[in-house]
């Protein structure tokens, strides 16, 4: 039996390298004066230092069963890709709801229409200070 903490762990493992190491081809620079390479290189180590962390945790707690359902995953797909349709015809906040709703029939716990509207409400409020905040164009209504 595959262990789902472990295997979580190694995931997180391998994209930190994979990150970490595909920035070490930019100029890194110093702290001082960043280079291309810094902000993905600092990322890498931050999640790869959670990545041992839940290494070292799957040795304490207790093993749980690994399961791999590719409806789940078919399920997030479309979802990503009703967002990049739903926001290229009509808004990114509709294209936020279809994927804030679509995504909860992947999860375990029992569907809630309210905690969707609150997720939904969330990631528009983010979305809302990267437009104001940041200067980003972003079509939110």
């Amino acid at each position: 039996m595959i262990d789902r903490n472990l295997a979580r762990g190694l995931t997180l493992t391998a994209v930190s390298l994979a990150f970490g190491l595909g920035a070490l081809q930019y100029p890194i620079g110093d702290l001082s004066r960043a280079g291309a390479g810094m902000f993905p290189l600092m990322m890498s180590c931050l999640l790869l230092l959670i990545a041992i962390a839940t290494i070292v945790r799957s040795r304490f707690v207790a093993s749980e069963r690994f399961e791999f359902k590719l409806s789940n995953i078919g399920l997030l797909l479309a979802s990503l890709c009703a967002f990049a349709l739903v926001s290229r015809l009509l808004n990114m906040t509709a294209g936020i709801v279809a994927l804030v709703f679509l995504s909860a029939f992947a999860g375990s716990a029992k569907y809630s229409i309210v905690r969707n509207v609150k997720v939904s409400v969330g990631l528009f409020l983010v979305a809302l200070a990267f437009q104001k905040l940041l200067g980003l164009s972003l079509n939110l209504y």
